[in-house]
C-alpha cells in the first residue's frame, strides 16, 4: 500500500503540469495579434486656430483609415478658441474635415506613419462687443457671426501603441497650413485618443 501510494504520487507529480506553467489569464489580452485592414480612433485635439497666429483651440476629432502599408480615409474634427480684445470678445470654431492617405510601419506593439490630409476648414466666428448690451447697442453694432470655407492641408506623424487585444493608444501631430486673405496660414495640430482595429 504504501509502494502503491508512492507511485501515484510521483505520477500525479510528474505527469500534471504545475500551474506556473500555465498560460497567464490576461495573456490573450495582451497579445501582439496580426493588424487588420480597418482601423478607427478619437481623441482630443490641440491646435492652433484657423488663420489667427495666437491663442490656443481645444476640441475633439476622429477618423477611419484602411489599408496596411498604404491606408487611405477620412477624418474629422471640431475645436473652439475665444480670444478678447478692449472692444470685442471673438470665439471661433472650426470644423476640418480631410481625405487622407498614409505610408505606415508596424513594429513589435507600434505602429509608425507619416499622414496627409486634404479638404476645407469650415469655421465660425462670433463676435461681441464688450459691453454692447450695456451701452444700448443692438445688432450688427452689438454681435457679428460669420461663417465661411477655407482650403487646407495638414502633415502628421502618428505613433499608435497597442495595450490590450485591438486597442491602442494614439499621439499624432504636425504642421497646417490653410489658404485665407489671399495668403498661406501656418499653424500645428495635435491629438492624443484612442484607436480600435480589429
Amino acid at each position: 500500500m504504501r509502494r502503491s501510494l508512492v507511485v501515484s504520487l510521483l505520477l500525479v507529480l510528474c505527469g500534471a503540469p504545475a500551474f506556473a506553467e500555465g498560460p497567464l489569464l490576461t495573456e490573450q489580452g495582451w497579445a501582439v495579434r496580426p493588424e487588420g485592414r480597418l482601423s478607427l480612433d478619437a481623441g482630443l485635439i490641440l491646435g492652433t486656430p484657423a488663420a489667427w497666429q495666437t491663442g490656443l483651440s481645444a476640441g475633439v476629432g476622429g477618423g477611419v483609415m484602411i489599408g496596411r502599408r498604404w491606408a487611405w480615409g477620412v477624418r474629422a474634427s471640431w475645436s473652439t478658441a475665444t480670444e478678447s480684445s478692449l472692444a470685442w470678445t471673438v470665439t471661433r470654431q472650426d470644423m476640418r474635415v480631410r481625405a487622407v492617405g498614409a505610408i505606415q510601419q508596424a513594429a513589435g506593439r507600434g505602429t509608425f506613419a507619416l499622414r496627409l490630409g486634404l479638404g476645407p476648414t469650415v469655421v465660425h466666428e462670433d463676435r461681441v462687443r464688450n459691453q454692447g448690451m450695456r451701452a444700448g447697442l443692438t445688432g450688427s453694432d452689438l454681435e457679428t457671426s460669420v461663417f465661411t470655407t477655407l482650403p487646407a492641408a495638414d502633415l502628421e506623424a502618428v505613433v499608435a501603441v497597442r495595450v490590450a487585444g485591438p486597442w491602442a493608444l494614439i499621439v499624432c501631430g504636425g504642421p497646417s497650413v490653410l489658404f485665407a486673405d489671399g495668403t498661406f496660414h501656418g499653424g500645428w495640430t495635435t491629438l492624443l485618443g484612442a484607436g480600435w482595429q480589429p
